[in-house]
């Protein structure tokens, strides 16, 4: 090489980590997902949906809604009733459709919080109930919630660098209330399967049938589902199909489960899908009536608290590890906290350049001297 030709070729090898730094995306994982938090997350009944990855915008690139799913499940399962996510976040907007293309076939249900309503075949959760941030939190919204609603408050633990704080007098306040603590995706099926419950007597005999979740495909997950039966009878036993004493539930229950309780009239039934429920009565009752209820153990509404741009579980956790509330963790795949190969490549470059520059000065200043002799 010549000497003229060693400068801009010295120039290139040090420019080159510049120019190549983000060619190729380098993503890492949450690791809390698969252990320790994770599973202790899905044992206290909360979800795992997906929300893309970190610093991508889903709805200009759509890879990511299917690279998320594959992600997670190879992190954890999204729930204690199913093992594929369901429910994907987005920030504001309107899907297009391609996107909600891509979310159904990538068996996605469930979107939202703050996305214009569609009609796409997706199911749509609002952002009712503020958030949990200090300072944005708000009591009278969550005290204002409607009966039979779904009320999603919104939480962030980080944004960039920054921690956020969150509200612990609403916190406390939220634990303290007589609401069905749930997520985005077990409210929804919730509800489907109370709707697919069939009911019909014979002599003293209710007889109560859940049908398996639709088509059981992947995206179905097996929730329970609520139906209230009312008779004017005398309630003799509860029991499942087998004749064993199907679980009897007390009021202040707030977490899906299965079992009944006595009401006024009658009783409420939380059973499994392809499930069935046998209640015996003193006398054959003429009169007795059935229906679907959205919330489970007859509580007022019901509420979530959905985990946005979730990176790290255990920084989104950490407030809340003995808390009752439920979370729907919404997760996003982190990009690499370090710098990617620009610091690697730089030391790539700089082993090959300082020899390469070492020779062209030694060579440079040979050249010199000869010229003077």
């Amino acid at each position: 090489m010549s000497v003229r030709g060693t400068g801009p070729f010295l120039i290139f090898l040090i420019s080159m980590p510049l120019l190549t730094a983000n060619v190729h995306a380098e993503w890492s994982s949450d690791t809390w997902l698969s252990n320790v938090i994770g599973p202790e997350r899905l044992e206290n009944g909360d979800e795992f949906g997906c929300y893309g990855y970190e610093g991508v915008d889903t709805l200009e690139e759509t890879w990511v809604i299917s690279a998320c799913k594959d992600y997670l499940l190879d992190q954890t399962n999204a729930s204690r009733w199913g093992m594929n996510p369901v429910s994907f976040g987005f920030p504001s907007g309107k899907l297009d459709d391609s996107t909600a293309l891509e979310l159904t076939e990538s068996g996605f249900l469930i979107v939202g919080d703050l996305l214009t309503e569609r009609n796409d075949g997706l199911f749509y959760v609002h952002r009712n109930g503020a958030s949990l941030e200090k300072g944005v939190a708000d009591i009278e919204l969550l005290q204002s919630a409607e009966q039979d609603s779904l009320v999603s408050i919104h939480w962030r633990a980080r944004v960039d660098d920054l921690r956020v704080r969150d509200d612990g007098e609403v916190v406390t306040w939220l634990e303290q209330q007589e609401v069905w603590f749930t997520t985005w995706g077990e409210w929804y099926f919730h509800r489907l399967s109370g709707i697919g419950t069939e009911v019909s007597t014979e002599g003293s005999k209710i007889f109560i049938n859940s049908s398996t979740q639709y088509d059981a495909s992947e995206s179905h997950w097996q929730v329970p589902g609520t139906t209230k039966i009312l008779f004017d009878e005398k309630l003799i036993s509860v029991q499942d199909s087998s004749g064993t004493t199907f679980p009897e539930l007390n009021k202040d229950v707030r977490n899906l489960q299965v079992g009944w309780r006595e009401i006024e009239g009658g009783v409420l039934v939380t059973q499994k899908p392809g499930s069935s429920v046998i209640i015996d009565m003193e006398n054959a009752s003429t009169n007795v009536q059935s229906l679907p209820i959205q919330t489970f153990n007859g509580l007022h509404h019901s509420v979530t608290i959905a985990g946005h741009h979730t990176t790290n579980l255990f920084r989104w956790t950490q407030d809340f590890q003995n808390s009752d509330l439920v979370f729907t963790w919404l997760i996003e795949r982190p990009e690499n906290e370090g710098i990617g190969i620009f610091i690697p490549g730089i030391a790539v470059t700089v082993l090959i350049a300082v020899p390469a520059i070492m020779a062209y000065l030694i060579r440079r200043d040979m050249n010199s001297k000869s010229s003077r002799v």
